[in-house]
């Protein structure tokens, strides 16, 4: 079900034409623009990053690996989708991840930054695409699953956005989360990605549930690594003059390899039944009753 932002309306057309107050929204660079007013600047995000994420993305163990467990949850916990929507889905990589695995899958993705979008679209081959602001979604029992991958942590409105999630889900769907863990951890990097936050995993499990889901299964990740990135971040809070933001994306590819392989052990770990208490990220997996 579709939810016209200019009046409220809920309808279920083919087209965006609002039939109560036929407001249609406007496009931006070939996609629907639900908040074309963020479409280009917002205290979220650098949009300038895009380009560099694209080209880096893919070979980034990091990436990767985050990338694989995700796959793995909607593969475990929701077997039966028919629908999966990403919020803030950037360049489109891990949609690209999903596309390949789930054929059967019809795909969604928003970003609030028309430019993430350019790149998400060239891409992906199947996916629909539009520009929306996470804290007003325009679909009701629409999404069986829907995932916000490092995205929560930008907005300081997260229970609206989390709320707004399961207003778009569909009763017995549910939400795959990752969001970065400890603020404890919390250095110029942070500063740097424009995060509002770093959680805390019973903060992130509240959040949800207050939201109406029943959480299903929570861990950390990026365990195994946690002493060598505590190390790393204790170095950025008092960073050079010419820091580079893409820096922890930027590896030598020997240890690019060796810290994959560390990461693949540990999905493995959380396959059989591992929850990792502490680590660099979380993931959540909620399902709505």
């Amino acid at each position: 079900m579709k939810i016209c932002v200019a009046c409220g309306a809920k309808f279920d057309s083919a087209g965006w034409q609002c039939p109560l107050c036929q407001d249609t929204p406007e496009c931006i660079e070939g996609y629907p623009a639900f908040s074309p007013e963020l479409a280009t600047a917002s205290n979220g995000f650098k949009p300038n990053y895009f380009a560099q994420l694209a080209t880096l993305e893919a070979s980034n163990f990091w990436f990767r690996s985050r990338n694989r467990l995700i796959i793995w949850a909607l593969e475990r916990y929701f077997p039966k989708a028919g629908n999966f929507f990403e919020i803030g889905c950037g360049t489109g990589f891990v949609l690209s991840g999903i596309e390949s695995k789930f054929p059967h899958l019809s795909l969604f993705g928003s970003e609030i930054y028309s430019a993430g979008l350019a790149y998400a679209g060239r891409r992906l081959k199947r996916a629909e695409l539009f520009q929306m602001d996470a804290r007003q979604i325009p679909f009701a029992d629409e999404f069986d699953v829907i995932g916000a991958f490092d995205v929560l942590e930008h907005i300081k409105e997260d229970e609206q956005v989390l709320r707004q999630i399961y207003q778009a889900v569909r009763p017995g769907g549910g939400v795959i989360l990752t969001v970065p863990q400890h603020p404890l951890l919390w250095s110029h990097q942070d500063d740097y990605s424009c995060h509002v936050r770093r959680y805390r995993a019973r903060e992130l499990k509240t959040k949800v549930e207050a939201a109406g889901f029943r959480v299903v299964k929570i861990t950390s990740f990026v365990s195994l690594l946690l002493p060598i990135m505590i190390i790393s971040r204790l170095k950025k809070r008092n960073p050079a003059l010419e820091y580079d933001p893409m820096s922890e994306l930027k590896i030598n590819p020997l240890i690019n390899t060796l810290f994959e392989k560390v990461l693949d052990l540990e999905r493995w770990m959380i396959l059989l039944g591992l929850s990792f208490p502490a680590g660099g990220s979380l993931l959540l997996i909620a399902c709505k009753s």
